[in-house]
């Protein structure tokens, strides 16, 4: 589902990305994990066409993003750290709008479907999301993604200011996507969750890809050491 193919990003002398080569399948969540200015975003970035490659191909679905991003993001949703979403409207006013953006028309039954597959509780349906909590909104944000039919999911630090209770929901969440043969890139600086969620684990260092491994392969200890010893 998503491939990149000795992608480049260049800012005049910055390489932000170095050489890029990875595959994502249905039903894998690769973990991307690095510090700030690794290459993480700016690797989304690029699957998401919001920037150009200065050279290489990102490709969704066998199709490369640029120059055919109106047809690659009918395949994608993207769940950023901060979701945005209209805090003056309920969770089902959202859904709704942001589902006919996309083309698609859901009943009311429908969409309170979508939202209980996420895990929002039912009495918050229609209050206003300007009282929700992240993890609220995030749930939110996945239900659009899955209103939307995508077959993969783009995420950037989903799990950023989460509590132990919301993590543990956000990880029963993704498990239950993989098994639904979504493929998902996540970027993350949470290395215990990129454990216990991925199923392949990326360390990028100044803008390369140092190291993928199968997240089976290391436990967290494993993979904090691995990461320090990286950066």
């Amino acid at each position: 589902m998503l491939q990149a193919v000795d992608l480049n990003k260049s800012y005049g002398q910055y390489h932000a990305l170095k050489n890029l080569n990875l595959t994502i399948q249905r039903g894998e969540i690769f973990c991307l994990l690095g510090q700030n200015g690794a290459g993480k975003t700016t690797t989304i970035n690029l699957f998401l066409g919001f920037i150009n490659a200065t050279s290489g191909e990102a490709r969704i679905n066998g199709i490369v993003v640029k120059p055919e991003q109106q047809t690659t993001n009918k395949f994608l949703a993207y769940i950023p750290e901060v979701v945005n979403l209209y805090g003056n409207l309920s969770s089902l006013e959202n859904l709704d709008f942001f589902s006919r953006l996309a083309g698609f028309r859901y009943s009311k039954k429908e969409l309170e479907f979508f939202l209980t597959e996420v895990g929002l509780q039912s009495d918050a349906f229609d209050k206003r999301l300007a009282g929700y909590s992240k993890g609220m909104r995030q749930k939110v944000g996945i239900a659009i993604a899955l209103a939307k039919n995508a077959d993969v999911l783009f995420m950037d630090e989903p799990t950023s200011g989460l509590d132990p209770k919301a993590t543990n929901e956000f990880t029963t969440i993704i498990h239950k996507l993989r098994e639904e043969g979504k493929a998902i890139l996540m970027a993350t600086h949470d290395i215990f969750n990129a454990v216990n969620v991925g199923t392949t684990i990326g360390i990028m260092r100044q803008g390369e890809l140092a190291h993928q491994i199968p997240a089976g392969d290391l436990n967290a200890i494993d993979l904090q050491k691995l990461y320090l010893e990286t950066i």
